[in-house]
């Protein structure tokens, strides 16, 4: 029964040592050591819980980065318990996790999602003002869990630029993307399919499936062929100058667009 959800900062060790449990339970795999994250909280780390009552049910774990002489914040975890989802905890978490970055001089917050994992990209790029301009392909290599397994680990690379223009005006949520209905199509499950003919640049968008991990259960060869194409339209987008800027939802569809503009137009 809901007590009441509170979302803080977390830096004492027994709260840390508590993550370790809704972690567990998210990804059916070990957790990160206990020590190492108290250690990354306490050296620019941030680490951020949801709470229902004295129950812990959500948390965000990100620590500092470097590359070419500049800092940055890189988000790693953001684990939410099954009974709570879909009710904004993630955008909340997030938000806090900026706030908290600002206060502590990030200007940057990176992290990576597979770019069929939608709902994930309605978060990262539409609520929160990411974009995707990095394409990585089978990032962390073979994984088992229920989430990774049977398809290479394809990953886009979000960049948050947390004091940007682009992120304080977001985008106008009035604009839609059209839909391709003359590519699409749709197996006996349902499914869709789209075709061959497909031109990503003609619109600068790409199509992805809202139900994958329902579509890499009941038909993993179709999964695969939706995990070559994206890359492929993706990597071209990237290529050409594009970024991917947002996403919109086509559930009666079953598709959802990503949209894309190109860097040079972003204030970032």
């Amino acid at each position: 029964m809901k007590k009441g959800i509170t979302i803080k900062q977390i830096t004492q060790l027994d709260e840390v040592k508590q993550v370790q449990h809704i972690e567990q339970l998210v990804w059916q795999m070990n957790p990160i050591p206990f020590h190492q994250v108290y250690t990354a909280v306490n050296n620019g780390g941030i680490l951020i819980g949801a709470y229902d009552g004295d129950e812990i049910i959500g948390f965000l774990y990100s620590f500092p980065g470097y590359k070419e002489g500049n800092v940055y914040l890189c988000s790693h975890m953001l684990g939410i318990h099954p009974d709570y989802r879909k009710n904004g905890l993630g955008t909340k978490m997030k938000k806090l996790q900026k706030d908290i970055a600002l206060q502590m001089g990030y200007k940057l917050i990176v992290w990576t999602f597979d770019p069929l994992e939608s709902a994930n990209a309605f978060l990262n790029l539409h609520k929160l003002g990411g974009i995707g301009r990095i394409y990585i392909e089978n990032h962390y290599g073979v994984m088992d869990d229920a989430l990774n397994s049977d398809l290479p680990t394809d990953r886009f690379l979000v960049e948050w630029w947390i004091d940007s223009k682009h992120v304080a005006d977001l985008r106008d949520k009035s604009k839609k993307t059209d839909f391709p209905t003359n590519v699409i199509e749709y197996t006996d499950k349902g499914f869709p399919i789209i075709a061959d003919s497909f031109n990503p640049v003609t619109d600068a968008t790409v199509p992805v499936p809202i139900q994958f991990q329902k579509m890499k259960k009941e038909d993993l060869q179709l999964a695969i062929d939706w995990r070559y194409k994206t890359r492929r339209w993706i990597q071209q987008l990237i290529a050409d100058g594009y970024a991917a800027v947002d996403l919109t939802q086509y559930p009666e569809e079953k598709i959802n667009l990503y949209r894309f503009e190109r860097v040079s137009m972003l204030l970032l």
